[in-house]
């Protein structure tokens, strides 16, 4: 009896005037070195051999991936969008970029890929062909019908992985965002996450402070008074291992991360400078809260180093074998 050939990850190309291309590529170059699982990139051949001169498999069928993955980067091609000109990003590649996401969201979602893997976008150049959506991952949680307030954006490192509960707003906007309940249900979301696609039965989460010292007390602001230790008493009541509110600046260095699997930060650059301070080139986002696995890396498109073959895989190396490591862990 025949034995199946393992699902791929789908990964898309991201805008294919940017580093995509470069880093799927790269990342299929370190195939052997860096052990990658199979994978199947979503998108334009045209624009991968501008910036590649390795070998391309255009295939129609992603069962066919796995087999063709030794000696070819398997790739299923979107509708052509003409020549694309690394560092030079237009509204056709924009839609190709759309079309490489809905179909690895597609893909992935069938059960045909074993999850997804998403190249860097221009929300610029996407919102300039109706794009409605604020990134990407909102966009992939609506096609998995999930509500995007519940889907959690996580950046991940070998030393680090933290989650901001605020992402893309005015910093201005943050203490009237952070509420109790959102601290806790975007906790409770982190667990149940780290538990089934990581591994952690129990996860311990820190959660930091929104004022400097953590409020000192009140006497810095009341938001760690008033909000937050409300949610980490409901969360400790719940069975939850919750430390917490912290001062930001102490809970980074090497001792203190030791304690917690995972940091919940009060608003985007709380979670990303440590995160990226530490793991610039290995750093991933990842979605958590979807019924499929999806990671990315996290860098954007570098439109001004593309197709100058400055652009490192490592991020995008770092996304598909966490990618991977997910999928066995729900497997």
């Amino acid at each position: 009896m025949a034995t199946a050939e393992p699902a791929p990850l789908a990964i898309s190309i991201g805008d294919p005037a940017g580093i995509g291309p470069e880093v799927i590529a790269g990342a299929w170059a370190h195939r052997h070195t860096d052990s990658l699982p199979p994978f199947l990139a979503i998108g334009d051949a045209r624009s991968i051999r501008a910036v590649w001169d390795g070998p391309i498999a255009s295939l129609s069928d992603p069962a066919m991936a796995a087999r063709a993955f030794a000696d070819a980067l398997p790739l299923i091609q979107v509708d052509d969008p003409g020549e694309i000109i690394p560092g030079q990003p237009n509204l056709a590649g924009a839609r190709c970029a759309l079309d490489s996401l809905e179909l690895a969201v597609g893909l992935t979602r069938q059960g045909m890929a074993a999850g997804l893997v998403t190249g860097p976008v221009s929300k610029a150049q996407l919102a300039a062909i109706g794009f409605a959506y604020p990134g990407q991952t909102e966009f992939v949680a609506e096609r998995c019908g999930v509500a995007a307030s519940h889907a959690v954006m996580m950046l991940a490192g070998p030393t680090l992985r933290a989650v901001p509960l605020t992402v893309h707003v005015p910093l201005a906007d943050v203490p009237r965002l952070v509420t109790t309940d959102l601290i806790v249900t975007r906790a409770r979301i982190t667990a149940r996450a780290l538990a089934r696609d990581f591994g952690i039965e129990r996860p311990r989460i820190a959660i930091a402070g929104l004022n400097p010292h953590a409020g000192e007390n009140g006497t810095l602001g009341r938001e760690e008074q008033d909000i937050i230790r409300p949610a980490i008493e409901t969360l400790r009541g719940e069975g939850h291992d919750i430390t917490g509110p912290l001062s930001a600046d102490t809970m980074f260095h090497a001792r203190a991360r030791a304690r917690y699997d995972v940091a919940l930060c009060m608003y985007h650059d709380q979670a990303l400078i440590p995160l990226k301070s530490l793991h610039f080139d290995d750093g991933v986002n990842v979605t958590l809260g979807l019924p499929i696995i999806r990671t990315s890396p996290d860098h954007g498109t570098a439109f001004d180093i593309a197709g100058r073959q400055l652009a490192r895989p490592d991020a995008m190396i770092a996304a598909i074998r966490m990618a991977a490591g997910c999928a066995a862990a729900r497997a």
